[in-house]
Formats: C-alpha cells, structure tokens, sequence
C-alpha cells in the first residue's frame, strides 16, 4: 500500500471543492433517518454487513473499511500541513478514484447541496461542472483547464458522484479514464461500491470529514505526477 501527498495548487489534477462545514438548517424532516444506499451493491454501512477490522482481506483505515481490489493499487492521500489522512484512492492504469467520508445529518439530503457547491466553485474557476444521471444518481461531470508541469495548457475533466448513507456522506471523484470512458469507469465503480463506512456514534456537525488513518503496513513514497497523456 502506498500513501500520497495532497496535490499542490500548482499540479495538473484539480482538487474537487469540500461539502461545506456549516450545519444544514434544521426543518419539519430533521429527524427522519436518510434512505440507506443499496445494500446490495455498496457502499456499505458498517450495520449493514458482516465486516469489522479484523475480517481477512478488509484494511483498516478508521472512519473506512476497503478491500483489496484486483489491478488497482490502493493508496492513502496525505494533507502536507496536517499531515491528516485526507482522501483514500484506487489507482490503475490510465486513472484512480478518490474516495472522501463526511459526517451528515441524520435525515440526509447532504449531495445535493454539495452538488450545487462544486458547480459553483467550478464556474467561479472558469471550467464547467454538468450534471448528468450515474451509477449512484444524479453526480457531475467537470472540465477544468489545467497546465502541466512543462507548460502546456489543456482540458482535464472528472466525474463527481456522490452517495448519501445513515448520517454519513461518501464523495468518489473519478480520474482519468474513468472519467471519459464508461467502460474505463467499471472497475472504479466497483471499488467505490465495495467499502464500508464506519461512522460511529460521536456527534459532528454535516460536512466535517470523518478521521482516516494510515494502517501501520502502509509505506511512504513520493507522489506521482499527472500523466500529460490524461490532458486534452
């Protein structure tokens, strides 16, 4: 397993806005449990599954349990600063998914407005953030115009999807392929639909991101750069 450092402003692959850490305004529905994600199909809530930290196969990384996945490497995003886990990816050849836990209220509803935030800040960033049907639902597609590391200017584009479970929120943000080609997308999907969140039971306030950790195996390396092959 690898760990990554998060990406500078400066890098070609766009960091994709956070939910917002304000609470969402109490209304008549507050207390009214969100619709769970299929159970069938993931992601999972820890209740709703037969897993814990221990189960063969499943690494522990605190606020997720993930499986290993064939042909993609698992790897830990690190925030430089504060050296806080910040994002788990699946890399594979071509493309990776970025996979972020946030805390959300009991009654759900947390996507829609994150949506709406990430096509502002889209906008504000001058690419363009269109909203189409996914796997998961309703989830964006992005185009943001990059420059690489040699100078070069282009277009990179991602798919943000999001899934709102029992008072957690699961944001996948696809790279690469996966972002382009919806065969490419498969196994990306699957990966994103084989985790499992462990919320736990302390109070946070909606869009605070819940703790990751670097299981003890896991080895440092220093982060790859975007392949100028990914720019249009």
């Amino acid at each position: 397993m690898r760990f990554r450092r998060k990406a500078t402003s400066d890098e070609a692959t766009p960091e994709t806005p956070e939910a917002s850490d304000a609470p969402a305004t109490p209304d008549a529905s507050e207390d009214a449990a969100a619709p769970p994600p299929d159970v069938a199909t993931g992601p999972h809530d820890l209740a709703d599954v037969d897993v814990d930290a221990e189960t063969p196969g499943y690494v522990d990384l605190g606020a997720l349990l993930v499986p290993g996945r064939a042909g993609l490497e698992l790897r830990m995003q690190v925030d430089e600063r504060s050296q806080q886990v910040a994002a788990v990816l699946f890399v594979g050849d071509g493309g990776a998914v970025e996979i972020r836990p946030f805390a959300a209220p009991r009654n759900g509803g947390l996507w829609e407005s994150v949506r709406r935030d990430i096509a502002a800040e889209t906008a504000r960033r001058g690419g363009t953030a269109t909203e189409g049907p996914g796997p998961f639902g309703p989830e964006l597609r992005v185009m943001m115009s990059v420059t690489t590391q040699d100078g070069r200017s282009g277009q990179q584009a991602s798919r943000v999807v999001g899934v709102d479970g029992p008072r957690w929120f699961l944001r996948a943000t696809l790279l690469g392929k996966p972002a382009v080609d919806p065969d490419a997308a498969g196994p990306y999907v699957d990966a994103v639909r084989s985790v499992v969140v462990v919320r736990g039971q302390g109070a946070m306030a909606p869009g605070d991101a819940l703790p990751l950790k670097v299981p003890a195996e896991a080895r440092k390396v220093v982060p790859p750069t975007a392949p100028d092959d990914e720019i249009e």
